[in-house]
């Protein structure tokens, strides 16, 4: 059978995902099309024939993606910091943003003179913010907490694959950030505390990739987004050794309240909102006072 150009299809692939609504449709043609050849996307170029069965699975992916399911679910995989997490139906799909919370938090550790440094992702969905620390820092010991039964087999999933590379495992915890009596044993222990709470407000409008198969319980806050982050803050205080350091993302409606519920606490200070890329309100950090009264 002939071998059909990759270029052409690529390009029929881009005016499908247009067509459907895909926000970036370019970018996607080629990360599948990336994806199935398995090479690069940026070197593309140097695949410029594939198999006729190539040209029709690449077909069968585009189709899934113009049906707007997610990239990830579709590639199985999503990428934060140095590592690959697995992803798929039940599990929220980690976002580029969360590159700039991890950033922070690696930044802080390095300030941190105790060994090990203690470290507690809150929320943590698929693990991807937990293992992409573990990763970077294989001293510290982490801890992960998630509530809900599918997004928490995901995490252990990740977990296992990333200590069978050689990774420092994680501790996983089944459980409500809300509860106060949620991991008492780590009461004053921990350095630095990340979250990527559900802070979407009740009725926001959201694209389908979102909306049609994020887990709702990963997305939505309340009427306001703050249902979680607001006693969620309870615990952090307890939490947090004195000097320690944590980490709130946020929907970009409320970063003013989070400062907010922060600041209202004694316990904390340093309190300063950070956006992201597009200067857009995106997670919130604090210190926990050296001396204060919670």
């Amino acid at each position: 059978m002939t071998r059909k150009p990759l270029r052409l299809a690529i390009l029929e692939a881009t005016a499908t995902l247009e067509a459907a609504g895909v926000p970036s449709p370019r970018v996607d043609a080629e990360l599948l099309a990336s994806h199935l050849v398995g090479v690069e996307r940026g070197r593309l170029g140097l695949v410029p024939l594939v198999e006729p069965q190539v040209i029709e699975a690449y077909r069968k992916t585009i189709e899934q993606r113009a049906k707007r399911i997610p990239l990830q679910y579709i590639t199985g995989t999503s990428a934060l910091g140095n590592i690959d997490v697995e992803v798929g139906p039940g599990v929220f799909v980690p976002r580029p943003e969360t590159e700039l919370l991890l950033g922070w938090a690696l930044a802080f550790i390095e300030g941190i003179d105790r060994k090990p440094p203690v470290v507690l992702d809150l929320c943590t969905g698929s693990g991807a913010l937990a293992l992409a620390i573990a990763n970077a820092r294989p001293d510290a010991q982490v801890h992960a907490v998630e509530l809900d039964p599918s997004a928490l087999a995901w995490a252990r999933r990740n977990a296992d694959l990333r200590a069978e590379r050689g990774d420092t495992p994680i501790l996983l915890h089944h459980g409500d950030v809300t509860d106060r009596s949620l991991l008492t044993e780590l009461d004053g222990l921990v350095d630095v505390v990340v979250a990527n709470p559900p802070y979407i407000p009740e009725g926001a409008d959201l694209e389908p990739e979102v909306i049609d198969h994020d887990p709702h319980v990963a997305l939505f806050g309340g009427v306001d987004g703050l249902s979680v982050i607001d006693p969620m803050i309870n615990n952090v205080a307890r939490w947090l050794r004195p000097g320690g350091g944590v980490g709130i993302e946020h929907d970009d409606s409320h970063g003013d309240r989070v400062v907010a519920l922060l600041e209202g606490r004694r316990v904390f200070t340093d309190v300063t909102p950070h956006p992201d890329l597009s200067g857009r309100p995106r997670f919130v950090v604090a210190s926990r006072a050296l001396s204060a009264q919670r």
